[in-house]
């Protein structure tokens, strides 16, 4: 009886993976930017503050960027 070896080649390549790491960074970059900073006096709402373009407008569209980046990683072939 013989055997037969199926070899099956991995899933993702090293480039899925690069590209996977580059869309995490660049969500990591647009939550960290959401977040802001801490306010000089807690006891103050400073509206700017909280609803700035960095927080707004920015760190969203960094975000639905990475998740982009992550989709064309895991359907990337080679």
């Amino acid at each position: 009886m013989s055997e037969t070896k199926n070899t099956m080649s991995p899933l993702f390549t090293k480039e899925n993976y690069k590209w996977m790491i580059i869309g995490a960074v660049i969500i990591a970059i647009g939550f960290f930017l959401m977040s802001g900073g801490k306010s000089s006096d807690p006891n103050v709402f400073d509206y700017k503050e909280v609803y700035g373009t960095t927080r707004i407008t920015i760190a969203p569209i960094l975000i639905v960027i990475g998740l982009a980046i992550e989709i064309f990683a895991i359907f990337k072939k080679k």
